[in-house]
């Protein structure tokens, strides 16, 4: 249990707070500020503040400023009533227990976080379709291959039989050959399975 402990205590950031209200990070040999400290919390990096000059512990006052900063942005999360009520238990006999309480029922809150944010993602799904606008643009990519398939025999068409790359010469005569009029059918029925597959594809995006 000793080896267990000096390693967990290792892992603790030491940040020393001078007279002039600097943060120096001794692992990171730095300068850093409340908003730094805000992020290493968020990140869940352990640290302990202490006075540089007494070496006291003052983390608990740093933390209770970094509340302060970020309630002055806006981000308003502690709601008057309840600053009114921790402020009242100040010098009341049940005051020691509100620490306790409190630390419950944030450890309880913050391990039915991960259930309390697929409850909302699942609640959101109908005002974010991000699976059907996914499908949707499967679709439209199929669309797409399968319209330059289709289009693909106009290319060959355009070829001389046994002289690859090269275009037909225009003929003179007015009857088409009989080669000529098997090439129009197949385009028809090209272009027709092409239509019959655009408009599949638009009846399974309605």
């Amino acid at each position: 249990m000793a080896e267990q402990d000096s390693g967990a205590k290792s892992n603790v950031i030491t940040i020393k707070k001078y007279a002039n209200r600097r943060l120096y990070n001794t692992s990171t040999s730095s300068y850093v500020t409340l908003d730094h400290l805000a992020e290493m919390v968020k990140e869940g990096a352990d640290f302990v503040v202490t006075d540089a000059k007494t070496g006291e512990d003052i983390t608990r006052s740093v933390l209770t400023q970094i509340i302060v900063e970020q309630e002055g942005k806006g981000q308003n999360l502690l709601p008057i009533k309840f600053l009114r009520q921790v402020i009242g238990f100040y010098g009341d006999s049940l005051g020691g227990l509100v620490p306790r309480y409190l630390e419950h029922s944030m450890e309880a809150f913050h391990q039915n976080e991960s259930h309390m944010r697929g409850a909302m993602q699942e609640a959101l799904k109908g005002l974010f379709p991000m699976q059907r606008l996914e499908e949707m643009g499967k679709q439209n990519m199929a669309l797409f291959e399968n319209a330059m398939k289709m289009w693909n025999p106009f290319a060959q068409a355009n070829r001389m039989p046994g002289a690859p790359g090269a275009t037909a010469a225009p003929s003179n005569s007015t009857a088409a050959s009989p080669e000529k009029g098997e090439d129009i059918d197949s385009l028809k029925s090209q272009l027709n399975a092409m239509q019959a597959q655009i408009e599949k594809l638009a009846k399974d995006r309605t």
